[in-house]
């Protein structure tokens, strides 16, 4: 009867997110504190809640103070200077730009915000594109791909979900799957090379002045810099960071869609090189604050949500002394924040009641029944292959608080660690950051003007290689 009553909790908490019923957060309270009473245990809900609520405290602080700190890094120009170089190296070579639209994807990832990427992305490279007559797909797919080697950073959301889901520390999970991680990123680079010869062959390589004078397009801008043809768009900063929550666990507003394909390039200002909140002066120690923080993340120096709340003390209390300015700041950010803390503490709720009332052992134990005894411990393998189809048809949220739990009890009974079933889990975030189910593919293809259906055409077979790719150095370097 608890295996019925848990397939059935997480299949209404599924459908009921894929069809927009309910928000993740009411989900994930409302649901299972349903089916809670249901199995005749409504009177220790209170503990299950509280117990999940002691142990998911960490994740949320972590993911909490990295977003206000990549924020803030956003906001006082840390990432400028690079989205500039990145388009001086460009220049007018399509194999350039396209390889050039990747590392700036990944670099601008690092603020684990799928929307925030994709808008300083496409506002930077669109013009160039446009003008080149280059194809959008290519700008959408590897930047799609880039963002989903780099959501897997442990402020980025799957991450973070699948230590919630298996009460593991997140950097238990991410640091030994770096170098599978990394491997994959130099995949997405080199197919970024590849597609962008295909282009340079279809399209000659011009210099941009050569281009501008014979396309002056009145509907975007670039911003020089020293009449060299490098700069930026700009886009609104308001509208970059308060999209979006991290990674793609955030939801979009409804009519996102629309409002970015409506034909006219007003949007693309923003990253704006006179904005307000610029620290010139203090970029040396932003870049050094932030190169210190990841590595003291890395070596494992400190817990990581207490380097992210240092980090962010020190970022806005050295950038903006001021009071108002701080709490400028974090009002700033704060949609992003409320977003992705209460979907950690609202978890709580699921796994606390999936656990507590022990349906996830009769799950468990359903599952290792079915699945072939031959199979039971390369249950890692099977989890990693899974994640591709099943992260692409459904939420990070249903997969990681509805599957993930259930199939590590399944690895469990053959000897499979939990760590080895949450690192196998990431592996499918590539081809899932091109998912229907995620608002910030929106974003990207709305901003670029490109039809979803074409996106989807280009970048899933790609995608779901390099997903291969990193599952396959996981388990060439020891990791899976």
């Amino acid at each position: 009867m608890l295996t019925i009553l848990g397939f059935a909790m997480i299949a209404t908490f599924l459908v009921l997110i894929m069809m927009k019923k309910m928000s993740p957060i009411a989900a994930l309270v409302l649901i299972p504190a349903l089916f809670c009473v249901f199995v005749g245990k409504g009177a220790n809900l209170g503990d299950y809640v509280l117990d999940g609520v002691t142990d998911l405290a960490p994740t949320a602080a972590m993911l909490m103070f990295a977003i206000v700190y990549f924020g803030v890094m956003i906001d006082v120009g840390l990432f400028d200077p690079i989205v500039r170089g990145i388009l001086k190296f460009c220049k007018a070579d399509p194999m350039r730009i396209v390889v050039g639209t990747a590392v700036l994807a990944a670099i601008v990832s690092l603020d684990g915000d799928g929307s925030t990427t994709f808008m300083i992305t496409v506002s930077a490279m669109y013009p160039l594109y446009k003008r080149l007559k280059m194809s959008l797909v290519v700008m959408t797919g590897v930047a799609a791909m880039a963002n989903g080697v780099m959501n897997t950073l442990p402020w980025g959301g799957p991450t973070a979900r699948a230590a919630t889901a298996l009460k593991l520390d997140a950097s238990d999970i991410f640091v030994p799957m770096i170098p599978a991680l990394l491997v994959g990123l130099l995949f997405v680079f080199v197919l970024s090379y590849a597609l962008g010869v295909r282009e340079r062959r279809r399209l000659g390589v011009l210099t941009l002045d050569d281009v501008l004078e014979e396309e002056k397009e009145t509907e975007t801008v670039l911003v020089g810099s020293g009449g060299s043809g490098d700069g930026t768009v700009s886009m609104r900063k308001g509208a970059a960071a308060g999209t979006g929550g991290a990674g793609s666990g955030a939801d979009a507003p409804e009519g996102a869609e629309d409002s970015t394909n409506s034909g006219d390039d007003d949007g693309f200002q923003g990253l704006d090189p006179n904005r307000d909140t610029l620290r010139p002066k203090l970029y040396w120690f932003n870049a050094l604050l932030t190169v210190s923080l990841l590595t003291a993340m890395i070596m494992e120096w400190l817990p990581i949500p207490v380097l992210f709340l240092i980090g962010a003390a020190l970022a806005l209390s050295v950038n903006f002394p001021h009071i108002p300015a701080q709490r400028a700041r974090l009002a700033a950010h704060a949609d992003n924040v409320l977003n992705v803390s209460g979907m950690v503490f609202a978890a709580a709720v699921f796994t606390g009641v999936l656990q507590g009332t022990g349906m996830v052992d009769h799950m468990a134990k359903w599952m290792v029944d079915v699945i072939p005894g031959s199979m039971g411990p390369h249950m890692a393998l099977v989890t990693g292959l899974l994640s591709l189809p099943l992260t692409y048809f459904m939420s990070n949220d249903g997969f990681y608080f509805g599957v993930l739990p259930v199939l590590a009890e399944a690895g469990a009974a053959h000897g499979v660690t939990p760590l080895e079933m949450a690192r196998a889990s990431l592996v499918g975030q590539p081809l899932h950051m091109s998912s229907p189910l995620v608002p910030a593919v929106y974003v990207l293809v709305g901003m670029a003007k490109v039809e979803f259906g074409d996106h989807t055409k280009f970048v899933v077979k790609w995608a779901a290689l390099t997903c291969l790719v990193i599952l396959g150095a996981g388990m060439l370097f020891g990791i899976i």
